[in-house]
């Protein structure tokens, strides 16, 4: 089916997916990248619905015509239209609507425990990488930019396809945490990790936000505070350039790469 108008009801709702409290309504969110839909649609994860644009379509693209393979009853767009929903400066010519993942924690393995971080861009990056050294269980809080925004999309890549994700609120899912497995701040006044601080088969392991790091609240049911040893140039580092040192040394602790 081809769509060249703007007042097109599913061109509209395309373009309120940019609006968080759509997405938090339908449970629906928009995916515009053709890497990141080829890569869910490999793992299974069908879109509800799905929009190419006419002059991507006639490109010689392997990925674009395994998409299409896998979802024939695709909308066929012209750019007006991808212009006119698109949350992209310069639109990508392909645009999937997924239902919002749901999955339960396993709470038998490594837990990150992600509390207001603020930045979509460092969200989706500390997610791409919790998936590249195998840990899946992820919660954000409230106060963490929202895992279904555009640049938190980008920057994760298919990892929001690949992780059990929770929403805390007023912090009860970390209470029900706190009383399963030991508690992990980062902190600046914590004590330099050493090789063994990661080993336990369990644990939940808290990254802060990128200017106050971790809330007092929790910070005072911490079991441990921990920090990355530095040279001493500088006093902290990027959350998720932390996020990638501190994930790579839960990855080799717990033999992960085995």
């Amino acid at each position: 089916m081809k769509i060249i108008s703007t007042d097109n009801e599913k061109i509209k709702f395309l373009k309120k997916l940019g609006d968080k409290k759509v997405r938090d309504v339908s449970g629906q969110f928009l995916v515009e990248n053709l890497i990141i839909i080829y890569d869910a649609i490999s793992a299974g994860f069908l879109p509800k619905q799905l929009f190419v644009s006419e002059e991507l379509l006639e490109k010689a693209d392997e990925k674009i015509d395994k998409i299409i393979e896998k979802f024939p009853d695709h909308f066929v767009i012209n750019e007006k239209v991808n212009k006119y929903f698109s949350s992209l400066s310069t639109p990508s010519g392909i645009a999937g609507i997924f239902e919002k993942q749901e999955k339960e924690l396993n709470l038998d393995e490594v837990v990150i425990y992600l509390n207001a971080i603020a930045d979509p861009g460092n969200l989706g990056t500390i997610l791409r990488t919790a998936v590249a050294f195998g840990l899946k269980n992820i919660i954000v809080d409230e106060k963490c930019a929202d895992i279904y925004n555009a640049k938190t999309i980008s920057a994760a890549k298919d990892a929001i396809f690949k992780l059990n994700i929770a929403k805390d609120e007023n912090l009860k899912i970390f209470g029900e945490i706190k009383q399963k497995m030991k508690i992990f701040v980062t902190s600046l006044d914590g004590e330099v990790m050493d090789d063994k601080i990661f080993q336990d088969k369990t644990f939940c392991l808290v990254l802060g936000n990128e200017a106050n790091g971790v809330e007092e609240g929790i910070m005072k049911l911490a079991d441990r505070k921990v920090k990355i040893g530095m040279s001493g140039e500088i006093e902290s580092l990027n959350v998720a350039v932390a996020a990638g040192i501190l994930f790579e040394k839960i990855y080799s602790a717990q033999g992960l790469h085995a």
